[in-house]
């Protein structure tokens, strides 16, 4: 009996994804630790004003690396997707992305560093100061974009141990380089460039990891490449710099309405939330590339996007209920500063659960080349800003709060329902 279950494929199919979900949740669990362990260090070494400026280089950090991006990942994975299986052509795809990266990242470096200059200054920073986290943020910035899609080809060959292995040894040698500074420098540049360091050794081991599967020498690029993944960004790009700024909408509010303090609060609740990141990278390390390898049949992706869907909504809301149950216990790891924020932290798990639907439903469809029309997603989601801003209270931290869950909600509507109205709407395409 126990060898014919054995035998059996289903059986196989189980052990097989109980060994990857394993895998690559325990090395997660690991990286999120430590980026847990160094946030909540951060948090309690630095004052309140030097928390402040290092969520605003964050907060920036965050809106440039999404802009830079502006599609490539998602474009770089649906053409990767489609010669995997070829080492030359699949060296190409990734040659092309990366010199599209480099590009959109100086325009963003031009953009963004003033902008944080000025809110650096506004909230009592002085200029040499301003200058000095500027600094640490472009180099940081710069490595964390070669990373991602470095990453893109050991996904698709599900080449997970190796890659779990330098993502494990970058997290160590990220808290190993906090621990040896911030506790002599208690600054926000220095926190900031101590993050960075590591992703440069990271990125020497990814490349080799790569060059296993994608080699194409001389750096070649391919025009016809680079048109399919600009068509991608073209339709995704608006979308990113909306929601680059909508999605931090918090944040930017505060910084530019708010108190020193309140930047802080929101930062460090923030922190809190990185919990999701596990899961995120659970979803884009194993589900969001084996979904870029589906054939585009209707019967076959909607068998594997509705369980995904229905995963999402269980785990958000387990995540959502554990931190109302728990809200004083866990307030407790930051500090006495934040003691008073049990409300604020529930509805800030309530709207990262909402942006972790969105997200991964977004991660999901978009590896199969589909993009949501601009002109439909970001009327909606500025109409519902708008609505929200007339129905809700935003003079406080909770008021800003409660107008993320608003306007993630509609977010999350919009990308189920698109899913669905791709998957359903299915034509035979030629991939080649």
């Amino acid at each position: 009996m126990s060898f014919s279950i054995k035998n059996n494929p289903k059986y196989a199919k189980v052990l097989h994804w109980g060994k990857l979900i394993t895998i690559t949740g325990s090395a997660q669990l690991i990286i999120q630790a430590i980026a847990f362990i160094c946030g909540i260090t951060i948090i309690r070494l630095l004052p309140i004003r030097e928390y402040a400026f290092y969520t605003l280089a964050n907060t920036t950090l965050g809106t440039m690396t999404m802009l830079s991006d502006g599609g490539i990942t998602y474009g770089v994975m649906a053409e990767g997707g489609k010669v995997w299986q070829d080492k030359i052509k699949l060296g190409i795809v990734l040659n092309t992305g990366l010199n599209l990266r480099r590009k959109f990242a100086t325009i963003c470096i031009l953009l963004g560093m003033p902008l944080l200059l000025i809110l650096l200054i506004q909230h009592g920073a002085s200029l040499l100061m301003s200058l000095l986290i500027i600094a640490s943020l472009v180099p940081a910035f710069l490595v964390t974009l070669s990373g991602s899609l470095l990453e893109i080809v050991p996904k698709l060959h599900q080449n997970i141990v190796a890659l779990q292995k330098i993502q494990v040894l970058n997290n160590i040698g990220r808290i190993i380089s906090l621990y040896l500074t911030i506790f002599l420098f208690p600054f926000a540049g220095v926190a900031i460039f101590a993050a960075g360091v590591p992703q440069v050794w990271a990125n020497i081991k990814l490349r080799r990891l790569t060059k296993q599967n994608a080699y194409a020498a001389n750096n070649e690029t391919d025009p016809i490449v680079k048109k399919r993944i600009l068509n991608i960004v073209k339709r995704i790009l608006p979308d990113a710099a909306y929601y680059s700024v909508s999605g931090q909408i918090s944040i930017w509010l505060i910084s530019f309405f708010g108190t020193t303090s309140s930047i802080a609060e929101i930062g460090a609740l923030g922190r809190l939330a990185t919990v999701l990141t596990i899961l995120t990278v659970l979803f884009s390390t194993l589900v969001s590339p084996r979904f870029a390898r589906l054939p585009y049949d209707t019967s076959v992706l909607l068998k594997r996007f509705v369980p995904i869907l229905f995963s999402l909504f269980a785990i958000s809301i387990v995540i959502v209920l554990t931190t109302f149950l728990l809200s004083h216990q866990i307030l407790w790891v930051l500090g006495k500063n934040y003691h008073g924020l049990k409300k604020e932290l529930v509805l800030m798990m309530i709207s990262s659960c909402l942006t972790f639907i969105s997200s991964v439903t977004f991660s999901v469809y978009s590896t199969k080349g589909w993009a949501l029309n601009p002109l439909i997603t970001i009327p909606i989601s500025v109409s519902s800003i708008i609505l929200g801003i007339f129905l809700i209270n935003i003079h406080s931290l909770a008021g800003i709060l409660e107008l993320n869950i608003f306007t993630a909600i509609t977010t999350t509507i919009i990308h189920i329902i698109y899913s669905f109205y791709k998957i359903l709407n299915i034509k035979i395409v030629n991939e080649h």
